[in-house]
């Protein structure tokens, strides 16, 4: 589907967070007794906090044991809101950085009214250029602090019906193949899995999987692969294995290689590291089936709702998947989650000190509380 340049500018305004969600809400609630217009004075914290992973996370490009992720409370009128920013080497970032730039934007907070949200995401977004996980971290607060405001759930602030989030799979890092083995046993709960690969033993690793379970499975390149020869015989073989899709075969800035990839693959090819805000998409319709949305990459909920409505008018599958990140940032993602196809949101099940609870997951299905925001709570 191509969109002329005048539609494209119009999918790409604030319009798209939905003809003003705060007006149409208080409408709908003739009022309610809801106010409109904070007052007060905002108090915002900032402190880093270290999530250790439950075994060490491998990947194409590296290997960690634990993530200082960086979270942020907005504190106004009696009400505060809870952000997480997860730093992400391959962008350059990390905690210092990022706190840095969140530092530097909090006067943003304290010279608008925390309901116009998207006046103060216009603001972030000239104010961070980089370290786009600090931005998230923000705009992550900030609704939950609005919708918490109007006393609501935030996916019912934006008419989302959570019973239609898809399950979310669960993933598995590179490792030994007896550790695999072990993760997938252990992962016997959850119903989909994602499968990390990107390696000489790629083969190896789905191999032992399969010797395992035969359950569906999705594969996650990460860059991976440098060859579009390579690639194509590799997806070849996964599709054999019954690999639902791949993330990511080849680095970003392949582009052409992926869009011939793509001609000769009967598999759907998802872009995850070549898509991080809104503005990428158009140029990689040509090239892949689907996009992978991170609120660290986009910046926060407010540009992964602008990248949704981008990819459904160009007949983009819609993934939403995470960093290792807490509840706090899992479960901002679940509340967009009924918008999407698929689910990757799995980040705090990783880790084995979680400081926040919030969106649960039941055998890969997400368990919505009714409690108003994001639904999180925990030590700050």
């Amino acid at each position: 589907m191509m969109l002329s340049r005048k539609e494209f500018l119009g999918l790409t305004g604030s319009s798209l967070l939905g003809v003003s969600v705060l007006k149409a809400f208080t409408a709908l609630h003739g009022g309610g007794g809801l106010s409109t217009k904070s007052s007060g004075e905002v108090m915002i914290e900032i402190k880093t906090k270290r999530l250790n992973l439950a075994h060490t996370w491998t990947i194409s490009r590296n290997s960690s044991d634990y993530k200082d992720n960086v979270f942020v409370k907005i504190e106004k009128d009696g009400i505060v809101g809870y952000g997480e920013a997860a730093p992400n080497v391959r962008y350059g970032e990390n905690a210092e950085l990022t706190t840095k730039k969140m530092k530097d934007a909090l006067h943003i907070f304290k010279e608008n009214d925390l309901f116009h949200y998207t006046d103060i995401k216009e603001a972030l977004d000239s104010a961070i250029l980089k370290q786009s996980c600090a931005k998230a971290a923000l705009d992550i607060a900030l609704m939950d602090w609005v919708s918490k405001a109007l006393n609501t759930p935030l996916y019912r602030m934006l008419g989302l019906n959570p019973a239609k989030a898809p399950v979310t799979s669960f993933s598995i890092g590179i490792d030994t193949i007896d550790v695999i083995k072990q993760k997938v046993r252990e992962a016997k709960d959850y119903p989909i899995l994602k499968i990390k690969v990107g390696k000489k033993n790629d083969e190896e690793i789905i191999n032992a999987v399969r010797s395992v379970t035969d359950k569906p499975i999705r594969v996650d390149a990460n860059e991976g692969w440098k060859d579009k020869h390579e690639a194509l015989e590799k997806i070849q073989w996964l599709k054999s294995k019954g690999v639902e899709f791949i993330e990511q075969p080849m680095p970003s800035n392949m582009l052409d290689e992926t869009a011939w990839l793509r001609e000769r693959v009967d598999m759907p090819i998802v872009a995850d590291e070549a898509v991080k805000t809104a503005a990428d998409i158009p140029k990689l319709a040509r090239a892949y089936d689907g996009i992978n949305i991170k609120l660290m990459k986009s910046g926060g909920i407010q540009e992964a709702l602008r990248m949704i409505a981008i990819a459904k008018a160009l007949n983009m599958k819609i993934m939403l998947g995470c960093m290792i990140e807490s509840s706090v940032a899992i479960s901002a993602g679940a509340h967009l989650a009924p918008y999407v196809d698929w689910a990757d949101l799995d980040g705090n099940l990783l880790i084995s000190n979680d400081p926040f609870s919030g969106v649960k997951v039941n055998k890969g299905r997400f368990v919505f509380n009714d409690k108003p925001g994001l639904g999180v709570s925990g030590t700050f």
